[in-house]
């Protein structure tokens, strides 16, 4: 066993490497993750085109937005980063956090370059990427209730209600 793997336990194939159920279907899965990559992609030509300039204001929310463009590649699709050793480690990782976990750290990735140099190119290039954080964050909020588990929670509360009524109502009498 190399130090690496010592050190990556979680990136080793195996059971301890698969992501946790979190309620995701397989397709709603692969849409956050080619989110994600797309996210990358135009976090990616938008930061360079926002480093053609003599704003450093601007320069530097293209350099973050390349790295937010990394970062999504790495957690997204680590296949896209194959030259970098720790790639399938960070990926592994990022398959273990929760999805409100991932939500929020791309929403922030995606917010901070429009807070740092507010124009069009930041807005347009980070919208995709903080879209992805969107759908990991509806993820986490989980799945919706089917209508006749409403409809029967609906008539308890309204037998409960009545029954409520006519306590109090006997009551006084």
């Amino acid at each position: 066993m190399s130090s690496q793997d010592e050190q990556f336990p979680a990136a080793a194939p195996g059971p301890a490497a698969a992501p946790a159920d979190d309620g995701m279907t397989w397709w709603y899965r692969w849409l956050c993750r080619i989110a994600g990559v797309i996210g990358g992609m135009s976090c990616a030509f938008a930061g360079l085109w926002n480093c053609v300039t003599i704003n450093p204001l601007n320069i530097a929310a293209g350099v973050w937005m390349m790295l937010n463009a990394f970062v999504l590649f790495l957690c997204e699709a680590p296949f896209c980063c194959q030259f970098i050793e720790f790639a399938n480690a960070v990926s592994a990782r990022a398959d273990q956090l929760r999805a409100w976990q991932k939500a929020a750290f791309y929403c922030g990735m995606a917010v901070f370059p429009v807070m740092l140099s507010l124009t069009l190119t930041t807005l347009f290039g980070n919208a995709i990427a903080f879209a992805t954080g969107v759908l990991y964050g509806l993820s986490a909020l989980g799945k919706k209730g089917d209508a006749i588990s409403y409809a029967r929670i609906h008539q308890q509360q309204k037998q409960m209600d009545e029954e409520k009524l006519t306590g109090t109502l006997e009551g006084e009498a």
